[in-house]
Formats: C-alpha cells, structure tokens, sequence
C-alpha cells in the first residue's frame, strides 16, 4: 500500500496530474458547497482539499497509512520516495489539509450513522476491498446523509494507453503513464455497489477529455477536447465524478417547527342547563322565537 500511495503523489505531480487535480478540485468545491450537516470527512488523498467550500463546523482528513501523512504534522513521519526526497511536497503545506487520523477505510472509528458527509477521492482504487469501503461508509453515514467519490475511468483513453503500458512491460520496457495503484473501478459497476447498499446516484459526470500525453505544451494544444468530449463521447472521460445519497426506508424527516400546522379552534356549541325550572325553560323558547310568537296560539 505505500508504493501505492507514493506512486500516486508524485503522478499528480506530473502535467497529466496536474490538470486530472484542477478538474477534480472544481467539481468538489461546486458538489460539497451546498451539503449541510455538522460532520464531514475526507478518507484519503491529502493533496486534494475536497471540504473547502464546505460550512461544515466539524470537518477530518482520514488517511489510510501513516506514510502520506503530509509533513506538516507535527511528530508525523514524511514518506519518502527512492529518491530520498519527500513524496509529500506536491503542494505548499500551509494549503493541504490536516490529518486528523490514520484508520483502515473498512474500518472507520465513527459510530454508526453519526456522518452527514463522507468525501471519497479515489480512495476505492487503494482499499483492498472497496466494496466494504462502501458498506462502512454507508454505516457512518446519517439518513440522507451524502458520499462523493471520484475515480478513474477504465474506459478511456487514459486507460487504453495504461494497458498498452502493462503488455509492453511484460516484454520488459517500462514507463507507465498512470500510477501502479490497486485496481481502476467502473462507472456502472460502481453505481450497481451504490444501489445494492440503498444509495441513490443524485449526479454523475465525466472529466479530462485530453489525449494521454506527458507534456504540458500538447496537453494545453488540446484544450478544446473538454468541450467537444462533453458533448459527443461523455462516458469516455478519464475521471468520473459522483454524489449519491444514503436512502433509508420508513424514516420520515422531522418538519421544522415553523412550517407546524396551527390547531384548529373548536367551535362553540350551545348546551340546555337540565337544572332549569320548566317555567324559565319556555321563557328561554320564547325569547328564542321572538316577542311576535307570544299572542300566536
């Protein structure tokens, strides 16, 4: 796992990375802005600050293994590559989030349903066992509660080239354009995972167009492709983006108490006193009827 993790800090330093940060970046801060609640946590991937735009109070970064815990921690370990330089200095310190804990993603130390938001940025791809990421994360999560996830698309360009990358390999070149980390996850497939645990998809979208090139001059000359790709071969994007929501059934959601009906005001209803003199009770029936009923018979 920390090869893993190591080989996807520094690709994001790379221009494919690079640019694979910008989209994401735009597409967290646009998802998260609007979700409220009082809890949230980011499960991974601390070179992105996935709960920026988000008005949360209690908001935590959970990491998987403590060697990507960045360096600006106090008493934390940096990872390092084999370089011997530090795998965390992708971006300034003072703007990367702050770990709060290192905890297995199958294993989260939260009771259940005590999250309002679980931000997930590529963090299937490194689990060992993605699917029960995704049972833990449903049981954290509050009823309506929300999991956004982003991911690598195996149905791309970007992924085409990657396996040309792994049968070159095997002949004994090397240079893979994507990271060597865990194992890329369908779109569809994970929508199926999302609907087995009563997830329901609210949005879902593809990003970064551009072929898979290394160089930041024809990444640039290809700018154009993020457009025309969005509109003629959406599902063909090199990452997707999603939000679903945790549906539970039988639960009702409490009104707030200024949108409570008013009681109705019972009517009034006239009631004979039994204790009434027969005289004074047709007294009553004659008033009742008017002085002209007097001198009829």
């Amino acid at each position: 796992m920390n090869s893993q993790i190591i080989g996807l800090t520094q690709w994001l330093k790379t221009p494919p990375g690079e640019y694979l940060l910008a989209w994401e970046r735009a597409q967290f801060d646009e998802a998260v802005s609007d979700i409220f609640g009082y809890h949230a946590l980011q499960l991974g991937m601390p070179e992105l600050d996935t709960l920026k735009t988000n008005r949360m109070p209690h908001q935590w970064l959970a990491l998987q293994n403590a060697a990507a815990i960045p360096s600006s921690v106090s008493g934390a370990t940096p990872a390092v590559n084999s370089d011997g330089h530090d795998a965390t200095s992708i971006v300034p310190a003072s703007s990367r989030p702050r770990a709060a804990l290192v905890t297995d993603s199958v294993a989260l130390p939260f009771p259940e349903s005590s999250l309002d938001l679980v931000v997930l940025p590529h963090t299937l791809e490194l689990s060992c066992d993605p699917h029960a990421t995704l049972r833990e994360v449903e049981r954290v999560l509050v009823p309506e509660g929300r999991v956004v996830i982003s991911g690598l698309n195996p149905t791309s360009l970007w992924s085409m080239r990657q396996r040309r990358a792994h049968f070159y390999r095997r002949l004994g070149y090397n240079g893979l354009f994507l990271p060597d980390a865990g194992e890329f996850i369908g779109y569809w497939r994970l929508r199926d995972w999302l609907r087995l645990l009563s997830f329901e998809v609210e949005s879902g979208r593809f990003g970064c167009y551009r072929p898979a090139l290394t160089s930041q001059k024809w990444l640039a000359r290809f700018d154009w492709m993020d457009k025309a790709g969005a509109r003629w071969w959406p599902i063909f994007g090199a990452v997707y983006f999603l939000v679903a929501v945790k549906r539970t059934q039988g639960v009702r959601l409490l009104e707030p108490a200024w949108k409570s009906r008013k009681a109705v005001a019972a009517a009034p209803a006239a009631v004979a006193n039994k204790e009434l003199a027969p005289n004074a009770t047709t007294d009553l029936l004659m008033t009742r009827r008017g002085p002209e009923t007097k001198n009829n018979p």
